[in-house]
């Protein structure tokens, strides 16, 4: 595989993982058990996600439309993005 279908790979790993995180924290947001910090804290967690993955979405536009990545990046962004989403799990698992 060449640097930049490993990048493309990457990058929609992370757009998926992030997605996945965001969906896992708005699910718990809307859970009417929870009180009202956690709750608030279900939706930073899920706002910050919907960023990381509309960041990540950006930046496999900018690569598939010029060709420009960068592929550390895309590699580091990738593994952050789920280890937030197996932490994200982990956490809906704990308040469960």
């Amino acid at each position: 595989m060449s640097a930049y279908s490993l990048t493309l790979l990457a990058l929609a790993t992370a757009l998926l993982a992030q997605s996945f995180a965001g969906g896992l924290a708005v699910e718990m947001f809307m859970r009417k058990t929870l009180t009202a910090g956690v709750r608030r804290s279900w939706i930073a967690l899920a706002l910050g996600s919907v960023l990381f993955a509309l960041f990540h979405g950006y930046t496999l536009e900018l690569a598939l439309r010029t060709g420009l990545y960068d592929l550390r990046q895309a590699v580091l962004g990738g593994l952050i993005s789920i280890l937030y989403g197996l932490g994200t799990y982990g956490l809906r698992r704990q308040s469960a």
